[in-house]
């Protein structure tokens, strides 16, 4: 395999690391009203788990207030049922065929728990991308022992690979910081 073919690879997986960094941080409650809070939160919908964006519309015409309008009104029971059992401890409010979900302001050390449970996705984010960097080196250093590559293309796709995981990084704690400031900012 060549080794730009192996880098894009890596690329690749790398991107992908922090695309799923910046899903689990949507579900993290920030200074505002987020969907992103709710979004994901799976609803029993005729036996079947299925995500909330997929049975309903989500907005959040206030600040501090989320609002569900399912396409079903059949499953707005399903719906209050799934938010009460989740983990946002957030009372749902039926209105006829919508949800409201009033978010409340968070707490000074609540906020700081928050930026912790940030701080530590962003480093298994960063584990991630270090697994990756790890995983394509011994890579290059297979085709090389078999090789398929030259001891200066190993060389230069370390040196590659390396730039990569620290561009990659770089981006996560910039991701990380941002959220966390988002999160402290009151």
């Amino acid at each position: 395999m060549p080794v730009n073919q192996i880098i894009a690879g890596c690329e690749a997986k790398m991107k992908k690391t922090v695309e799923v960094l910046k899903d689990e941080l949507k579900g993290i409650r920030g200074g505002k009203a987020s969907t992103g809070l709710v979004e994901n939160l799976r609803v029993d919908y005729y036996g079947t788990p299925t995500p909330l964006k997929q049975l309903a519309a989500l907005a959040t015409p206030q600040s501090d207030s989320i609002v569900i309008k399912p396409f079903d009104p059949g499953s707005v029971k399903e719906i209050e049922k799934a938010i009460k059992n989740s983990d946002l401890s957030i009372a749902p409010i039926v209105e006829g065929k919508i949800i409201r979900l009033s978010i409340p302001p968070l707490s000074e050390e609540r906020r700081r728990q928050i930026a912790q449970q940030v701080k530590q996705l962003g480093e298994q984010a960063k584990i991630g991308i270090r697994n990756v960097r790890r995983d394509e080196i011994k890579l290059l250093e297979k085709e090389e022992d078999g090789k398929l590559i030259t001891e200066d293309d190993l060389d230069n796709g370390k040196t590659k690979i390396d730039d990569l995981t620290k561009e990659y990084t770089n981006n996560i704690e910039q991701i990380i910081k941002s959220k966390s400031d988002e999160i402290m900012r009151q």
